[in-house]
């Protein structure tokens, strides 16, 4: 019976040939959407962890209270110790110290007096180190729009904007001016090796990028850091995995007495953005469950029609002997092989289209040049993800769909009497 089918579909091509472009397109599609809407949600979700939270991240109790002001006076002592012990235990994992800080950038004239000056944000990251992922995390490949990268702990990446604002060239000191971790005035010079835009909105325009150990240098904060944050390491934001882990920290480190004990909160507890998490989830499921509805009932109606045009074909089969479950059963098995045919041809469409939106992304720049008015950290170039479900969520619109329609249109074979069907072959 299969050898039978399936050489009737390709034979007769009139058949077969536009319901398994229509299913492969339809396919093709729902992998995409799938990709998109995941790909970018987990973008969003990226870049508030890159600067911001990571998909985990660990502090002292009395910083974490104070977090919006940036206490480094509260700061994590012993890094190099609670590094090796979180890469120890939680392997799943890169770790990464990072230092957060605010003050004045002071820039000089020729004769040391200021020449101007402006309020900076600035992130000491972990740039040098022999096994950093920050330059992969940062992007600053794709977003650096002048200079080099950072090479030593006194260079500073600067932002555009802020550049642009004070003035600031390649090669110029400029002066970092604010307090210590141990509240003392401090001033330091950076050398402005590089100008970013990170498509960020207000973050660009006061924000400065700096490796940890001149970050250290200047606020004295020896093997100190204002947090580590920790990443899956195919950067892909896993919900409850973090917040698993982060019961299991913080069950370890329970001590109430103690205010610089070690604590660990999840992407989702940063800044309320588990309210967002749980948004983008529901979103994310209505939107592709009304894409697969509309996808499905396309091909079911295709199955319904393909099936109705058929019914002359049904009636010379039941006068040749064929009984109508075994026309019925024929039908459905060829509507199998034809869904499974545009299923594994629309997937190896998809696939490789997702792939590449992962890889080069959609730059939606132009549409968000307003959101430098706004406060939301969002990167302007989208990117789709690859999950393990892209390989398999085809069947669902490609195969179930197309043999429920076939299905549906079927049974009117048992509803029509032999002579119906001999008066249908006359007409």
């Amino acid at each position: 019976m299969f050898r039978f089918v399936l050489k009737g579909i390709l034979r007769d091509r009139s058949r077969s040939l536009f319901p398994i472009i229509v299913v492969s397109l339809i396919v093709a599609l729902v992998i995409f959407n799938r990709g998109f809407l995941v790909g970018s949600m987990n973008g969003m979700f990226k870049d508030t962890a890159v600067i911001s939270s990571g998909h985990v991240k660990v502090m002292t109790h009395a910083y974490q209270k104070e977090s919006q002001l940036m206490p480094n006076d509260l700061a994590l002592m012993d890094v190099d110790e609670i590094l090796k012990d979180l890469e120890i235990k939680y392997p799943n994992y890169f770790w990464s110290p990072k230092i957060s800080f605010a003050g004045l950038l002071d820039l000089p004239d020729e004769h040391g007096d200021t020449k101007s000056q402006g309020p900076v944000m600035a992130y000491g990251v972990d740039f040098l180190s022999s096994n950093s992922r920050q330059f992969e995390l940062w992007e600053l490949e794709k977003r650096i729009v002048l200079g080099r990268m950072i090479k030593d702990p006194t260079d500073a990446l600067v932002g555009h904007k802020l550049a642009d604002k004070l003035g600031l060239s390649l090669g110029d000191q400029v002066t970092y001016i604010g307090t210590t971790m141990n509240n003392a005035f401090t001033t330091f010079n950076f050398t402005v090796v590089g100008t970013f835009n990170l498509g960020m909105g207000p973050l660009d325009k006061q924000m400065m990028l700096v490796d940890i150990e001149g970050a250290r240098m200047a606020l004295d904060m020896d093997n100190a850091a204002s947090e580590i944050l920790g990443f899956m390491h195919d950067l892909y934001y896993n919900d409850d995995a973090s917040i698993e882990i982060r019961n299991e920290f913080n069950t370890f480190h329970s001590d109430t007495t103690d205010l610089f004990r070690s604590s660990m909160i999840a992407l989702r507890d940063a800044n309320q953005m588990g309210t967002m998490i749980d948004l983008v989830d529901w979103s994310v499921f209505i939107i592709l469950g009304i894409f697969l509805f509309i996808a499905m009932i396309v091909l079911w109606n295709m199955g319904i029609m393909s099936g109705l045009r058929r019914y002359g074909e049904i009636g010379v089969r039941l006068a040749m002997g064929e009984t109508k479950g075994q026309v019925y059963r024929s039908l459905i098995l060829e509507s199998t092989i034809i869904g499974t045919i545009g299923t594994i041809i629309g997937t190896c469409i998809g696939l490789p289209l997702t792939y590449y939106v992962q890889a080069v992304g959609i730059d939606y720049s132009a549409a968000f040049e307003n959101l430098n008015s706004t406060t939301m950290i969002m990167s302007s170039v989208f990117y789709t993800q690859v999950t393990p479900d892209l390989y398999y969520i085809g069947i669902i619109p490609g195969v179930l769909a197309t043999v429920f329609g076939t299905m549906l249109a079927g049974r009117a074979i048992y509803k029509r009497e032999m002579a119906q069907l001999f008066k249908e072959l006359e007409t």
